[in-house]
């Protein structure tokens, strides 16, 4: 069976057309409405400058005839040829007129206005205009404006086929305008169809033409840079988060395997030890992943004033109750807004990371100056190599000399530390300690 093949555009060739035929309408509307108001105002301007030639020829001409010789009779009005005069008297009769008045309108008087007025004789149309003489007579006299009514005419038909045609040049000049600058538009949008996830290496060609359309490749492919960084470090996140977890579940099953095959040798003691051991690292490592997420979520806790000179000193009495050497002269009274629970985890984890580190002393300090307060936390370990500065807050991200599980933690502590900084609107780097170890510089605004 052979179906019938039908095109049918896509909804974004769709929206494509759509959008060139909006376009190609508004500005064929913009133009129509232009040239009517020119049309328009060009046939008023005319029409008005016809009629005012035509009634300042008309009162020229009443004029002359008035004028000539001792003043308009009736046998000087009976010799006038072409053209239409009468000689009115006091009560409107007709006292004399011209060859084709008498042709015309025989003994009916023609009409008397101050203004000049406009009547069809025999078909054709007049300009009536009047002059008073001085023995209380009138002369009127009717000048046919028939050539300028033709005229009109065939300005009012120029412009009914004008108008219409140039609208139509409009529309198809707009449509293949609009069309052809729309042309880069589809391909990029085609090869953007064409990037899935498993694609996200491939980049759209920018073309030369050093326009819109060349700054829109280059956004997308600044997007799909973006997307590519994003999802290589979220397969990277999965993988890692993937092998910490599965370290202490392997681990438990491990030696619950072993009880089972040789209950004897294995104290329910021991099992239950490293399975409360293994399960609490478990449990660590998934609230640690929870706040992240809610991190990344942009979620920044209840804020409130928190004096971190406290939780400072609370994190040096603690260090020095284990027994460390911990230097915390340098804390200075300061407030910052925040949640009061990530503050102190924040301090905890730099806390515990110089634990690690260090080799015999530590320090804690809180500075504030200006409109920001610095908490420095330093040991004299063996410090982190320049290169290695910034990768230290990614997440599961472990120096070789901490790889092992017990020495080097999660990973996560200081990707969480950066979070916190970040949801309080601060920042967090490290650099060379006193003592040539570690220095961690949390900045924070303070509070208002």
């Amino acid at each position: 069976m052979v179906r019938d093949t039908v095109w049918r555009p896509t909804v974004a060739e769709r929206g494509w057309r759509s959008v060139r035929g909006r376009t190609t309408l508004g500005a064929t509307l913009v133009v129509a409405v232009a040239l009517l108001i020119g049309a328009f105002s060009f046939y008023g301007v005319l029409s008005a400058s016809v009629h005012s030639n035509a009634e300042r020829a008309a009162e020229q001409r009443i004029s002359e005839l008035t004028e000539r010789g001792d003043g308009p009779g009736g046998r000087t009005i009976d010799s006038l040829d072409d053209e239409i005069v009468q000689l009115l008297g006091e009560d409107g009769s007709v006292r004399a007129a011209s060859e084709d008045a008498r042709e015309a309108l025989g003994s009916t008087p023609l009409p008397l206005s101050d203004d000049p007025q406009t009547m069809t004789i025999d078909g054709e149309p007049m300009l009536i205009v009047s002059d008073d003489l001085d023995d209380d007579q009138t002369l009127v006299l009717a000048v046919s404006v028939e050539d300028g009514a033709e005229t009109l005419a065939t300005v009012a038909t120029l412009l009914a086929v004008a108008v219409p045609l140039l609208l139509l040049l409009v529309a198809v000049t707009t449509w293949l305008v609009v069309g052809r600058a729309l042309r880069p538009v589809t391909r990029i949008r085609q090869e953007v169809d064409g990037i899935t996830a498993e694609r996200l290496h491939q980049r759209i060609a920018v073309p030369e033409s050093a326009d819109e359309i060349a700054a829109l490749a280059t956004t997308m492919n600044g997007m799909l840079d973006r997307l590519d960084a994003s999802a290589a470090a979220q397969r990277r996140f999965i993988s890692d988060a993937s092998h910490e977890l599965r370290s202490p579940l392997a681990t438990i099953r491990q030696h619950a395997e072993l009880a089972q095959a040789h209950p004897d040798i294995t104290s329910i003691g021991e099992l239950s030890e490293v399975v409360s051991e293994e399960g609490l690292r478990l449990q660590g490592i998934v609230e640690s992943l929870l706040l992240l997420a809610r991190l990344d979520e942009g979620a920044s806790g209840r804020e409130e004033p928190v004096d971190l000179d406290d939780i400072a000193l609370g994190e040096v009495r603690r260090l020095r109750a284990a027994g460390l050497d911990v230097d915390g002269s340098g804390i200075r009274a300061a407030r910052v807004n925040g949640d009061p629970r990530l503050l102190g985890q924040l301090l905890r984890n730099l806390a515990d990371n110089a634990t690690r580190h260090r080799r015999e002393r530590i320090a804690i300090g809180v500075e504030p100056s200006d409109a920001h307060v610095f908490v420095t936390i330093e040991d004299d370990g063996a410090g982190v190599p320049a290169e290695e500065r910034e990768r230290i807050f990614e997440r599961f991200v472990r120096l070789d000399e901490a790889r092992s599980r017990d020495a080097g933690g999660s990973g996560l502590g200081l990707a969480i530390v950066r979070g916190i900084a970040a949801s309080a609107g601060g920042t967090v780097t490290v650099d060379d300690s006193r003592w040539g170890g570690a220095r961690f510089v949390v900045t924070l605004p303070l509070a208002r």
